[in-house]
């Protein structure tokens, strides 16, 4: 892991510490006292490039060059989820790693996987975040600014379940939106070398407790 606070700095100057990163392994870059507008063109010029993850707090810009061993994870947890919701006849709308953001509270992220169930919405009902790396800016404060109403953390093979309740994050080990998902045995799944036969044993179990 590479941290480094940096003040404000021209556009030009951003993109050359960009440059300079090892792509093959997690990475922050941390800069201090970046304009909103400058976080706004970022995004605009970065697009949807899969090689680097921005959020923004309130003229802190933190960048990340997620590792392969994230982006499986990542996956994992995707597929696993979407599985039970299309066996248990679920309607959700997965919107993947979109970047939610607000100019009122200054505040931005791009969750790992985000989804929207029974309907779109302007804003996801579930957040996932896949932690490899600690450090950085409090991502939780970013969500609850947004008043999303449930994030996951995956992070030491754990599954951690944020809900938002009366404006605060609660931890639990159940999911409020997904009362009847055994989190457990998904999470069981999670780092199987072979993720197609996870899947198959996954929904077998799924159908058995139904």
């Amino acid at each position: 892991m590479v941290i480094s606070s940096i003040n404000t700095q021209p556009f030009s100057r951003i993109l050359d510490q960009l440059n300079n990163y090892n792509l093959e392994s997690d990475q922050l870059l941390i800069l201090s006292g970046i304009p909103w507008e400058i976080y706004a063109d970022l995004l605009q010029y970065l697009g949807d490039s899969p090689l680097f993850r921005v959020i923004y707090d309130q003229g802190i810009l933190q960048i990340m060059s997620p590792s392969s061993r994230h982006e499986i994870d990542k996956e994992n947890i995707g597929i696993l989820l979407e599985t039970y919701l299309l066996e248990m006849g679920i309607r959700f709308y997965s919107l993947g790693s979109t970047t939610w953001r607000s100019h009122h509270v200054k505040k931005g992220i791009e969750a790992d996987k985000s989804y929207c169930f029974g309907q779109r919405k302007d804003l996801p009902d579930l957040a996932i975040e896949v932690v490899i790396t600690s450090g950085g800016i409090n991502t939780l404060t970013i969500y609850q600014a947004l008043a999303i109403p449930e994030v996951w953390f995956w992070q030491n093979r754990r599954l951690k379940v944020h809900s938002l309740v009366n404006g605060t994050y609660t931890e639990s080990n159940q999911s409020k939106l997904l009362p009847n998902l055994d989190l457990d045995l998904l999470t069981s799944y999670i780092e199987w070398d072979e993720p197609f036969d996870a899947v198959l044993e996954f929904k077998k179990k799924i159908k058995k407790i139904d």
